[in-house]
């Protein structure tokens, strides 16, 4: 049975540039479907006023959603699908924080910059769908400063301010996690420190003494404690109100 991917980007040229990485990704049989904004996404996947689906349809695998819709942002299309079973994956031409941290808190499994070469955003694509999802130096410091505040309602963490290497402090973008989630372990602070300095996942393990595969667990259990700390409409607003 073919996999379904959803490829939502207003731009025309954009749209077939994504749907050649996402074909040279995988050896598979792939269906696309594309959508030229937000609410020809909707229709496709069948919610908000298009709940109704196609009897029996197999439901989208894999979305790549646009952060700039014509019709609005496309954190809105990934707050409305938090919990879809779809790997959601972000695209967007603004590498900073500002934009993919509200993104991986609306629910994105990952994020691909598109202004990156074909054969990077190729490699980064399997890496995302292998469970492997990376994080720029930028990410990995708005992590530390995001869990810095849930830590400053359970206790410190242990280790000190991102100033020590240079970084500014951002403070939790969300205001009152739950007393009983979890923080960040040690080594998952541990790892998104090096990440935050710019360090590889090979050099990280090498530095940590671990194996490369145990570090992308520890990035993988952050994403998911992340979700776990993270209301997508409360990020959403969030990014509203940064941008407007």
């Amino acid at each position: 049975m073919p996999i379904r991917v959803l490829i939502v980007e207003d731009n025309a040229v954009a749209r077939s540039f994504l749907l050649r990485v996402v074909r040279e990704s995988f050896s598979d049989d792939i269906t696309f479907t594309e959508a030229r904004d937000l609410d020809s996404a909707r229709q496709a996947l069948g919610i908000g006023e298009h709940a109704r689906s196609a009897p029996g349809a197999t439901p989208f695998r894999l979305i790549l959603c646009d952060l700039e819709q014509p019709d609005g942002s496309g954190l809105e299309l990934l707050a409305e699908l938090a919990g879809h079973p779809a790997l959601k994956i972000a695209t967007t031409l603004h590498s900073d924080d500002e934009h993919l941290f509200p993104a991986l808190q609306c629910g994105a499994d990952g994020y691909l910059l598109k202004e990156d070469r074909f054969e990077v955003l190729v490699e980064e694509l399997q890496r995302i769908v292998r469970g492997q999802p990376s994080l720029s130096p930028a990410i990995a410091r708005r992590f530390l400063g995001f869990f810095r505040g849930v830590d400053a309602r359970g206790g410190d963490s242990g280790f000190g301010s991102l100033s020590e290497f240079g970084a500014r402090t951002l403070p939790a973008p969300l205001g009152s996690p739950a007393a009983d989630m979890p923080g960040l372990s040690s080594r998952e602070t541990e790892v998104l420190t090096y990440l935050a300095k710019g360090f590889t996942i090979k050099e990280i393990a090498r530095l940590m003494g671990i194996k490369w595969f145990a570090v992308n667990e520890h990035i993988r259990s952050v994403y998911r404690k992340l979700a776990l700390h993270s209301s997508p409409a409360e990020a959403l607003e969030l990014s509203r109100r940064a941008q407007g």
